[in-house]
């Protein structure tokens, strides 16, 4: 029996950040992982360099059943607390569209920084641990038996993030050490994730396998304005991944294609300039030619201008800005960048993460219902969540 004051399960961008604040406070603390080697995630993210932060964080960046509860940990570890700490260890980066942060050369920056916290305050971290059982005795004791041996704690953090990318070595552990101490938890599903499209639309749609274009998507009255990349499989790029968060099993996408154009006045307008244009000639210049002959007729793609009616040109217009799709479903957890729902927030402290009725246990990261944007918003809510738990265990 090895006994220690914290046990950190995960470890994850949230578990080790934990980590290293409850050893600033002098805490004997371990980090167990039945992975081979520690943060896998970060390591894959961002291409391999690492979306780390964002430059613009709020509580409407991210989706949860309580809006509100994420606040608190994000105004007391801000972006700006950990790019300081990314400035100390002199890594570089650089920003991208939309406030996005990333790594200029790898993102075993990050993860180097985080270790290298860890040894400094000699934080123990064991790994190919797997998990066998969690119980806590009438005087406040953790035990936790591994393929590693037993363990035994005052204090134990579940941070072993969500479902997806379970080649990675996701599982519903956290979900199930939740249940088992009774704490409501949020039905987890894919987010960030792209679109897989019915047969007959798959079939349709295929032949544009590597278009991209701007466009507004929206669902159940939430819009992202970003690039739409259409796969042989189906939708994807940061709009269909943004949107997907929101998305629910049988709801229909609502595509502008042309979010910078009044088309209906613009084909009223051109009528008067090139009339003898074909429909199909004109769009082509707004639009790829093959996008815009998959998504009309082709019989009015090949009238002139000066034959549409203005009945026509309305419904043509609305085609372009109001183009409806139903998915068929998304590529789910294997290629699903975060995990939406999961431990209830209300069954938690905003302020340290603790559970409200079972004393010494704390949820972190992913394995919480937040969930954030695409762009960095994920990995805030783990430093965060991550750092405010390391204040209290």
């Amino acid at each position: 029996m090895t006994k220690t004051d914290v046990i950190v399960i995960g470890a994850s961008a949230s578990g080790l950040m934990c980590a290293i604040e409850a050893a600033k406070r002098g805490r004997k603390v371990l980090v167990l992982d039945h992975a081979n080697k520690p943060c896998k995630k970060i390591l894959m993210s961002g291409g391999g360099r690492c979306n780390f932060t964002n430059l613009d964080v709020s509580a409407d960046n991210f989706i949860s059943h309580n809006p509100h509860f994420c606040k608190s940990a994000l105004s007391r570890f801000t972006q700006w607390d950990f790019i300081a700490m990314v400035q100390a260890y002199e890594i570089p980066y650089h920003e991208r569209e939309h406030g996005q942060l990333f790594c200029d050369d790898s993102a075993k920056d990050i993860r180097d920084m985080l270790l290298a916290e860890c040894r400094n305050l000699g934080v123990s971290i064991r790994l190919e641990a797997t998990m066998q059982s969690i119980t806590k005795d009438k005087v406040a004791i953790f035990n936790i038996e591994t393929s590693k041996g037993e363990f035994e704690c005052s204090s134990v953090v579940i941070a072993t993030g969500g479902l997806s990318i379970p080649k990675m070595g996701a599982t519903p552990f956290g979900y199930k050490v939740a249940e088992q101490f009774g704490l409501k938890v949020w039905p987890p599903t894919a987010g960030l994730v792209p679109f897989t499209l019915h047969d007959k639309d798959k079939e349709c749609f295929a032949p544009l396998s590597g278009i991209a274009v701007e466009c507004i998507a929206s669902v159940n009255k939430i819009s992202f304005r970003e690039n739409v990349l259409f796969t042989h499989r189906g939708l994807s790029g940061p709009a269909m991944l943004q949107i997907s968060s929101y998305w629910q099993a049988g709801a229909i996408l609502h595509i502008n294609l042309l979010p910078d154009l009044d088309l209906e006045d613009e084909l009223v307008s051109l009528q008067q300039q090139v009339s003898k244009q074909q429909l199909k000639a004109v769009l082509s210049k707004y639009l790829p030619k093959r996008l815009v002959t998959t998504i009309l007729a082709k019989e009015i793609l090949e009238q002139t201008l000066a034959t549409l009616s203005a009945k026509q040109c309305k419904k043509i217009a609305q085609s372009i800005h109001d183009w409806c799709i139903q998915p068929n479903g998304t590529e789910g957890y294997r290629t699903a960048e975060v995990t939406v729902g999961g431990v209830d927030t209300n069954e938690l402290s905003s302020k340290t993460m603790e559970c409200k009725l079972v004393k010494g246990l704390y949820f972190t990261g992913e394995v919480v219902d937040v969930t954030g944007w695409l762009g960095g918003y994920n990995f805030q809510w783990a430093w965060a969540s991550g750092w405010c738990a390391g204040q209290y265990v």
